[in-house]
């Protein structure tokens, strides 16, 4: 009898039941709880239920009214937000997102009610669901519907609001740009005021220098009975001199009678004469130097007040040039809202954007899940390995 030949061909086929086939196409729960239930959600709420918001959008530029080309520099540092131009964009947009801001525009309009109309979904109106109704709650949720930028290049600021009506966006828009031309008012006039009061103060402390300084002069005219006592002593000065002149002339005078007649009885009057030019002469001497009741002293102090006057005069008058210069620079330093496109009223909505936002949650969905199968499998396999 002859040995029997046995040859493997393979495993044995085995017939495929439905549930098999099933069990082998059916997705990971993993990924039907991270991407496919999320997204599912998402798709309803942005599909069926998210309320349609308006966008209206504006914008504007700060600028003063000596606005000057810009030099190279100033081109570098509005680049980096360091011009006074940016400064004051951004304060303006600060402003608008401030609580400052929403307590003037909830006094023109009724915000919460804007934004708790009926019809809106429960995610979408304010306050939003386990929220409170403070107005810092308020003003924070509120700022999801508000979006400003500001470009460095061009220097022009925008804005855009979002409301759940056209009229709404527009209303809200205008009357942030009306709280931020106050704002800007307000810190044209503040320190205009500020520089134009300084310089004011000065000229009248320099007109009340000047005033006390001519009624010291006054007092001192009226005690000493003299307008001017250098003047008085210029007069004493040209009679003296005067006075010397004939003096000489009667000496010389003397001299050639002496010589001519020596026994002339004309010698005794000129010698009277003399005596008395000397006399007067040493009288008006004396009213100028010599004691405290001359000149001298008098002059020193009426110098010293005349100083004191024309210093003061001066002062008043560099005090009113300030003023004027400060009244200027106020007027050309005085701060505009350019609107460059007013707040418009769109005619449709384009908030949600429901499809693009869809895509966006389910490319985010499988990069969470791709990371997490990517560390799952890691893991696996450090343990395979152990």
């Amino acid at each position: 009898m002859s040995d029997a030949n046995i040859r493997f061909l393979g495993p044995l086929s085995r017939p495929q039941t439905p549930g098999a086939s099933m069990r082998r196409l059916s997705l990971p729960w993993a990924f039907i709880i991270v991407v496919v239930v999320p997204t599912l959600i998402t798709a309803i709420y942005l599909l069926f239920i998210a309320s349609p918001r308006y966008v209206s959008e504006a914008q504007f530029i700060v600028r003063s009214a000596d606005e000057r080309p810009a030099t190279s520099i100033g081109t570098a540092l509005e680049g980096v937000g360091l011009g006074s131009k940016s400064v004051n964009a951004h304060a303006v947009l600060e402003y608008v997102k401030s609580s400052d801001s929403l307590n003037e525009l909830s006094k023109a309009m009724d915000l919460r009610k804007m934004y708790a109309r009926p019809g809106t979904d429960f995610l979408s109106r304010l306050p939003r669901p386990f929220s409170d109704t403070s107005n810092e709650t308020f003003r924070k949720e509120f700022q999801s519907y508000l979006t400003v930028g500001y470009d460095s290049q061009t220097g022009i600021s925008t804005l855009r609001v979002e409301a759940f009506t056209a009229e709404d966006a527009q209303r809200i828009a205008d009357g942030l740009l009306l709280g931020g031309e106050g704002l800007v008012n307000r810190l044209s006039d503040r320190s205009s005021a500020d520089a134009v009061a300084q310089a004011e103060r000065n000229v009248l402390e320099a007109q009340a220098r000047v005033d006390r300084a001519l009624q010291r002069l006054t007092v001192f005219r009226n005690r000493e009975g003299l307008i001017d006592p250098a003047s008085s002593a210029r007069v004493g000065g040209e009679l003296i001199g005067q006075l010397s002149l004939n003096l000489a002339n009667l000496r010389a005078h003397r001299s050639q009678v002496a010589a001519d007649t020596p026994g002339s009885p004309q010698l005794q009057t000129i010698d009277s004469s003399i005596s008395a030019l000397e006399g007067q002469i040493a009288i008006e001497r004396g009213k100028i130097v010599g004691n405290e009741s001359s000149l001298a002293p008098k002059i020193s102090s009426y110098e010293g007040l005349q100083t004191e006057r024309e210093f003061a005069e001066r002062l008043l008058a560099s005090s009113t040039a300030a003023l004027n210069t400060a009244q200027l620079e106020a007027r050309r330093k005085t701060l505009y809202i350019d609107r460059i496109v007013n707040p418009d009223r769109p005619d449709r909505a384009i908030e949600p954007k429901r499809f693009l936002s869809l895509l966006a949650v389910f490319a985010s969905l499988m990069l969470i899940y791709g990371l997490g199968w990517l560390v799952w499998a890691g893991v696996r396999e450090s343990r395979v390995h152990e």
